[in-house]
């Protein structure tokens, strides 16, 4: 009887895994696999060894700013106006985070 409860539980916590992904156990790799894309121009990890300007020691505010600017053509941009329109302000606020953290 022991041993049923035991698999019963390991079950348990399984099944809660799949249902509830924010849990503790789970890890979010969201804001990571958002910012992935703007490397291409950003350089890795929004660190851009070019003209284009790092996002690396902006603000999450700054960066959400900017975003949503893009986002609704306040902000005139070459390619960023376009780009903006594809993410929800939630997943702005993932990536505005993801880059705020890095050094």
């Amino acid at each position: 009887m022991k041993q049923q409860s035991w698999i019963t539980l390991a079950v348990l916590v399984a099944t809660t895994q799949l249902i509830l992904p924010g849990t503790v156990f789970a890890t979010d790799y969201r804001p990571a696999m958002l910012a992935t894309p703007c490397a291409g121009c950003h350089g890795p990890d929004g660190d851009s060894p070019g003209s284009i300007p790092s996002l690396t020691g902006l603000s999450t505010d700054d960066i959400i700013s900017s975003m949503k600017a893009f986002k609704t053509d306040q902000r005139k941009g070459t390619v960023m106006n376009r780009i903006a329109k594809g993410y929800s302000d939630e997943e702005i606020d993932l990536m505005a985070s993801y880059f705020s953290r890095k050094p």
